[in-house]
């Protein structure tokens, strides 16, 4: 592999990448800088989040433009606010021998008056979101009629966000014989035809296969009861005492509320995802860096700017609804050319979507079972030694010293040891010792809804929503045990029809459901759910009419005088007296979990 001095780059951004410390380029940069630098082409690459596409599309742009001019000849699409600022920091770092260089950041949650005079100062380099830049753009506030270089830069992420059309207006705004830099980590079809729209016989350059993982990531799946995962996700957090990790959820009340929950049973946790303002972002992603944070839930979106190398872990609380996009999620670790493991919790319904992203990754996952309590006692035990061990002496306990020894001088080496380590043990042990298995046995099954459920118990209902609401059957799915408070596996055999959907639970849950719906209305309009007899297995047949003509089965309208308590209750109970934070300060003899100490490196 060549070196920088290699690649044709120019003595400023040599200086910059020798402070930087880079050393070596990486597979990306190595192919597409000689190519940028001595052709005036477009080109398509294809390489895995951190693998320093930035660097790669960064140095010929620099290289390229002219500095001394006050024209905009370089402009920047990427997805999301935090992206889009870390593009813009990284381009001034490799610019910074470059005097007169200015580079722009425009992006929504910031005032557009600031931004249109850093853009009218001169800025050569404009990074942008789609939907701030067309914004800008239709406001007279920038120019990019002659630019000379565009980046399209996680294609396939800003199309999954629906940004196509912006896209297309934006660059109707530049030259035609501008060229085009199309930077994706997967390449679906759509990012296949936006380049064919606007770019001109591009050079294609891969790195790795097509939407392959990173070699440096092993991935992992763990099979548990729907209503066990966030139990899962607290073991598999316990039994990685150095942590440092991306939890993904795939909505964003399911993100702020996986958050809630670690924070308030005591692991140093927060949230990241579309309803924080810019100012709350921020303050997250800078405790995240530091470290303060070591458990950061986060969606998909918002987790497109995260460019933190240390990341340990990446784990999947839920899986995505495109499969290629964890891709994206398992490239957030294994970064710099370190290790990481990306972990999967699934219930029986969802085993199945590990087959298809294997396929997609060319990635084998390993099944493995959630620790139990005691073999979490044992890593945080010998995990307490090691860091004892390797702890460095602090003498100002010097003086303390005869006290201490006068208290323990009848205690023997084994006993100081036991007492020591049983003050962290003990925490632990009381709150695993009768803690039970989580781990789920596999259900052979073809069925999407594999988890099979008895037709003698199950309660088949009519729901007057369906594809024209936009539903599928997993968001229907998503939709209804989000809101009835059930596990993903209570809801089962959905099948969603055009304007009308059946969805199955067991007997049990009946009353909840029905009390539930008896008066629940959605953008202004009530829906309504009913059971349907007779045919309760897939498919199952279509209930009464409301202007009485009859399906094939016979539904009766059923009310319940008041709504259910929906919260769930987990079967492994947080216990009151928890060590984390507590207004009132009050103890308990209640076993507790112990607090998870806050890593402040």
């Amino acid at each position: 592999m060549n070196t920088f001095h290699d690649l044709g780059l120019n003595e400023d951004l040599l200086k910059a990448i020798t402070d930087m410390g880079f050393e070596k380029p990486s597979e990306v940069q190595d192919k597409a800088i000689p190519i940028l630098l001595k052709e005036d082409t477009d080109l398509v690459a294809l390489a895995q989040t951190g693998t320093g596409k930035t660097a790669a599309f960064g140095f010929p742009m620099l290289q390229k433009i002219d500095i001394n001019s006050r024209t905009t000849q370089g402009l920047i699409l990427s997805p999301t606010r935090e992206l889009c600022l870390q593009i813009t920091n990284e381009l001034k770092l490799y610019g910074k021998y470059c005097k007169g260089l200015n580079v722009a950041a425009i992006y929504g949650g910031a005032s557009i008056t600031d931004q249109a005079r850093e853009v009218k100062r001169g800025a050569q380099v404009i990074v942008a979101t789609p939907g701030r830049m067309k914004d800008m753009i239709s406001r007279k506030l920038v120019d990019i009629s002659k630019i000379e270089y565009s980046v399209l830069d996680e294609a396939d992420e800003m199309l999954n966000m629906g940004f196509k059309e912006d896209i297309t207006e934006i660059l109707s705004h530049t030259p035609e014989d501008k060229n085009t830099w199309l930077f994706s980590a997967t390449m679906p079809k759509e990012v296949a035809r936006i380049a064919k729209k606007f770019m001109h016989a591009p050079q294609e350059i891969t790195v790795g296969h097509k939407n392959e993982g990173s070699k440096n990531v092993s991935h992992e799946y763990f099979l548990v009861n729907s209503r066990d995962r966030y139990q899962a996700l607290k073991r598999l957090a316990d039994a990685n005492p150095d942590i440092f990790s991306v939890i993904f959820c795939r909505t964003k009340r399911d993100t702020q509320k996986v958050a809630e929950n670690l924070i308030e049973d005591g692991y140093s946790a927060g949230a990241l995802h579309g309803d924080l303002s810019q100012n709350q972002r921020d303050i997250v992603m800078k405790q995240f860096r530091t470290k303060q944070i070591q458990m950061l839930v986060a969606t998909d979106v918002a987790a497109r700017g995260i460019d933190v190398d240390d990341i340990t872990h990446v784990i999947n609380y839920q899986l995505p609804d495109e499969i290629e996009t964890y891709t994206h999620r398992s490239g957030r670790t294994g970064r710099a050319g370190k290790t990481g493991v990306s972990m999967v919790i699934v219930s029986k319904s969802e085993v199945r979507k590990i087959k298809s992203i294997e396929r997609i990754i060319k990635k084998q996952f390993e099944k493995k079972e959630i620790p139990s309590g005691m073999e979490i006692c044992e890593v945080q035990l010998m995990s307490l030694a090691n860091k004892i061990h390797s702890t460095e002496i602090n003498h100002e306990i010097d003086p303390y010293l005869e006290s201490i020894n006068q208290l323990f001088e009848t205690s023997t080496k084994d006993e100081l040891i036991k007492k020591f380590f049983s003050v962290e043990f003990t925490r632990f042990f009381n709150y695993y010792q009768k803690a039970k298995d989580l781990n789920a046995s596999a259900v052979n099954s073809s069925s999407r809804d594999s988890d099979k459920k008895s037709s003698s118990n199950a309660a088949r209902y009519f729901i007057n929503v369906g594809e024209k609401d936009g539903y599928d059957w997993m968001k229907l799915k998503d939709f209804l045990k989000d809101n009835l408070g059930l596990g993903r596996d209570d809801v089962f055999k959905v099948d969603v029809k055009e304007s009308f959907s059946f969805f199955n639970t067991e007997k049990e849950h009946q009353e909840r459901v029905l009390a539930f719906f008896s008066d629940f209305k959605e953008n202004g309009r009530f829906i309504n759910v009913e059971i349907t007899e007779n045919r309760v297995g897939r498919g199952g047949g279509r209930g009464r009419r409301r202007d009485g003509r009859k399906g094939e089965g016979d539904r009766k309208r059923r009310s319940s005088g008041g709504r259910n308590d929906r919260r769930r209750n987990n079967d492994e109970n947080t216990p009151s007296s928890r060590s984390r934070r507590s207004n009132s300060g009050s103890g308990s003899t209640v076993a507790s979990r112990p607090r998870r100490s806050r890593r402040r490196d």
